[in-house]
């Protein structure tokens, strides 16, 4: 049985293995082993309802947050997309999505900066033959466009559209459409947009390189063609 302290009397937090809390207006001590697996039950159910962050339209500017900074860098990888790829991982996401699995790389100032010196190492990575593309994902991508451009932009010119870009983000498509100049102009640039949120109560970890069942594998360059959404044509599931 817990001990009741029945004088309300003010005492220490914590009695050997015992924790007090308050109930009804009593001051009760019960045996931590108990108490905490509820306290953390608890804070599991209130985490599985919250919802990752909707921003207004152009509300988030790069410019304001990216601190050009990466989270890693994985060359030779065959998870981030089709075939063999190297992947960059960028600093800073504001969509704070429950169950994310990266979640130190939220944080802007997480990391180092992205140097020259890191994007010849890429470069010389990606003119592998056996290498299919680029993946750039985070971290939120489309906060981080100064980097996420300048590499592009290299790619585009050491290897033409002979290797692919992929990139995930946390924006829907329709969402990229109203957003500032710079996320449309690296819209434009990719080949693959893995688009929306991470949704912890629709995850699925069967499906083809998404984790949550309302993320699209968008081919970007048909979907501007076509004005409107056209899924990868290699989707399994």
């Amino acid at each position: 049985m817990p001990e009741k302290d029945k004088n309300n009397q003010e005492g220490p937090d914590v009695r050997g293995n015992l924790i007090k809390v308050n109930v009804g207006g009593d001051t009760i001590f019960v045996d931590s082993n108990q108490y905490k697996p509820q306290v953390e039950h608890a804070k599991k159910l209130k985490q599985q309802h919250r919802k990752p962050k909707n921003p207004k339209p152009q509300e988030w500017k790069s410019e304001e947050y990216s601190k050009h900074k990466i989270a890693d860098y994985k060359p030779f990888n065959f998870v981030d997309g089709e075939g063999v790829r190297c992947s960059l991982y960028v600093s800073g996401c504001l969509f704070d999505c429950p169950g994310c699995y990266n979640l130190a790389a939220q944080n802007f100032n997480y990391g180092r900066p992205y140097t020259q010196e890191l994007e010849d190492k890429i470069i010389e990575d990606m003119s592998q033959s056996y290498v299919q593309g680029l993946t750039l994902l985070g971290g939120e991508p489309f906060l981080n466009t100064w980097v996420c451009f300048k590499l592009i932009n290299r790619v585009r010119k050491e290897f033409g559209h002979s290797k692919d870009i992929w990139s995930w983000s946390g924006y829907t498509w329709d969402e990229l459409q109203k957003e500032t100049p710079d996320k449309k102009e690296m819209l434009s640039k990719i080949d693959i947009l893995v688009d929306g949120r991470f949704m912890d109560d629709l995850k699925d970890l069967t499906l083809q390189f998404r984790g949550s069942s309302n993320q699209r594998i968008i081919d970007v360059q048909k979907s501007i063609k076509a004005n409107k959404v056209v899924i990868w044509d290699k989707l399994v599931r």
